[in-house]
């Protein structure tokens, strides 16, 4: 069977909607192909369902379910596959344009497979190449982490394929620099930037504070700050929070707080980011009380937590043995229909039975049930083993 049949034959098929008579719209395929690819892990059914949906780059769903699929291809290294299902797809009528190879080759870059990345560029796209399809390939290298390939491709393919760099494909290498612990090849970036009368924006320089804070070197924090006066790039929240965060992750909280306690006071408004991050911060820094406030300061200001920010105080609680406090959390949680992973749930449910809060473990076992029945075997068993 030839592709585009396989393709006919997918697309009619009841894989999508097995329990539905009623043809499915674009959309629909593609939702329903994310809900099945998230629990899939048999490589070959992963592509029967992609084929099913006849995914296309030309909508944002369609995109997520690509990378969806090509992260838990990857993740089986299932990589004969991922080529084969992107050679297949390039042969489509409807995909031989510059769109869709720019995202087969940012694919490419996710599944670590740089060099067919690279042979997508080179000898699949028509001349002339674009700088959105260079700014592909240079995403594609730092998806794949593979910088000494980045670099080689931005100090040579720009010449070899007569293409003028833009804002976007310095700010990759930039990021890429930073990513790497070269951060300080960052000035010569910015001088060729200079030189193409092409001006930095505010991703530029932050991205350069990352780079300089993980490296520790806090002289060349000032002197980003300073080329942000003399670019008048004024420092936005995420300026803010790249500095709150990176001070976080050297383990430097109280900095970071100050840092956002002086936002305030300029009249700057920090954002639920800024405190997530301080909150994780003093978490793995043990200390708990300050975290607890923070998460309370927080809500009282207005700023609402994101999950995220919920399942790391939950964890963090749980190593520390404050399960009481763990378990208000955990419930606010839930109430939002956030449930943190079962490896924190399991500890507080575990940790609330050792204090004699046998009820209560068993009630948050009960929510969880409630929530995710497919897991309701586990919590079974776990439930059965509490004091009685």
């Amino acid at each position: 069977m030839s592709i585009f049949s396989r393709l006919r034959h997918y697309s009619t098929t009841s894989i999508l909607s097995p329990n539905s008579s009623t043809p499915l719209t674009s959309k629909q395929k593609t939702r329903s192909a994310i809900h099945l690819l998230k629990s899939e892990t048999n490589p070959e059914r992963i592509l029967d369902i992609c084929r099913a949906a006849a995914l296309t780059p030309d909508s944002h769903i369609d995109r997520r379910a690509f990378s969806l699929a090509v992260s838990k291809l990857a993740a089986a290294h299932h990589f004969a596959g991922i080529r084969t299902f992107l050679d297949d797809l390039k042969t489509r009528p409807d995909l031989r344009n510059e769109k869709f190879l720019s995202h087969a080759i940012v694919l490419y870059g996710q599944a670590n497979m740089l060099d067919h990345a690279i042979r997508t560029f080179t000898e699949d796209l028509p001349s002339p190449r674009s700088v959105k399809t260079l700014n592909s390939l240079l995403f594609a290298a730092l998806l794949a982490k593979n910088y000494k390939e980045l670099t080689r491709i931005y100090l040579e393919f720009p010449k070899t394929y007569s293409i003028q760099p833009n804002l976007d494909t310095y700010n990759t290498v930039i990021k890429a620099f930073a990513e790497s612990g070269s951060t300080s090849s960052v000035y010569s970036v910015l001088a060729e930037m200079d030189k193409n009368n092409i001006a930095p924006n505010v991703t530029t320089l932050n991205n350069s504070l990352s780079g300089f804070y993980r490296e520790k070197k806090f002289d060349d924090v000032g002197k980003v700050l300073k080329l942000m006066e003399k670019y008048s790039v004024f420092p936005s929240i995420s300026t803010y929070n790249v500095r709150i965060q990176s001070l976080c992750k050297l383990k430097r909280s109280s900095e970071a707080k100050a840092l956002l306690e002086g936002m305030v006071c300029n009249g700057r408004k920090p954002n639920s980011v800024s405190y997530a991050c301080l909150i994780h911060g003093f978490c793995k820094e043990g200390d708990l009380e300050e975290a607890k406030r923070l998460f309370r300061d927080m809500k009282r200001r207005g700023y609402l937590p994101d999950g995220e920010c919920y399942f790391t105080l939950v964890h963090f609680l749980c190593c520390g043995g404050e399960f009481e406090a763990a378990l208000e959390v955990a419930k606010e949680c839930m109430g939002k229909g956030w449930v943190p992973n079962f490896t924190t749930m399991k500890s507080l449910v575990n940790g609330l039975a050792g204090a004699l809060k046998v009820d209560e473990a068993k009630e948050v076992i009960k929510q969880i049930k409630e929530k995710f029945a497919e897991s309701g075997d586990k919590w079974d068993e776990i439930e059965a083993g509490l004091p009685q």
